[in-house]
């Protein structure tokens, strides 16, 4: 199938079970265990939050967090539904850090009225049941210029995300505070427990 075929909501013949979502804590190493999942041949497709600050600071824009949070979280969305469609017209494991859920949960915090066509996009964009969340580590956390909210604002999205999650159907899965290569054994393991990744 060619990825130009698929249209968000046209999930129809497609194995949703194997699109994995890695949320959590921001700060709390999902990053590089992202890159250690890619290691060990998985295909990842990278949080849509910092390169969206990338790009917009790239083009002097003000779509980002301390901008216009409302315009940084529709950027969110629209990356989260295109790396959806790109990793179902694939057809092995997929790993996402973070997804749409996590943007619109974000909206939801700041008060507004979410868009129904968000909503859609959440009831038919779905993933697999399971969605690993990295708990807050204060040891891991650093403030970037990508990242300038403070450790405990992290920590309340962590605990919305912990209740949004499942009021759509999804499991959490909290992670150990172990090593890199220890995390993504756990996944590993727990995925195949589970019978959503092949035992071999």
């Amino acid at each position: 199938m060619n990825e130009d075929d698929y249209r968000p909501g046209d999930i129809a013949g497609h194995d949703l079970d194997r699109l994995f979502v890695v949320s959590g804590c921001s700060g709390g190493g999902k990053s590089a265990l992202m890159i250690e999942l890619a290691r060990r041949g998985y295909r990842v497709f990278p949080e849509p939050g910092r390169q969206i600050v990338r790009e917009q600071a790239l083009l002097g824009c003000d779509a980002v967090p301390w901008g216009s949070m409302e315009r940084f979280i529709e950027h969110c969305v629209v990356r989260s539904l295109h790396f959806h469609t790109l990793a179902t017209a694939d057809t092995g494991p997929v790993f996402f850090d973070r997804c749409l859920i996590d943007a619109i949960s974000a909206l939801e915090a700041l008060g507004g009225s979410v868009p129904a066509g968000y909503r859609t996009a959440v009831d038919r964009c779905r993933y697999a049941p399971v969605v690993i969340m990295a708990p807050p580590w204060e040891e891991l956390f650093r403030s970037d210029g990508e990242r300038r909210h403070a450790f405990a604002d992290a920590v309340a999205e962590y605990e919305r995300l912990l209740v949004a999650f499942p009021a759509l159907g999804y499991e959490p899965v909290i992670l150990p505070k172990t090593t890199v290569p220890n995390r993504a054994d756990f996944i590993e393991t727990e995925l195949k427990r589970r019978q959503l990744l092949p035992a071999a």
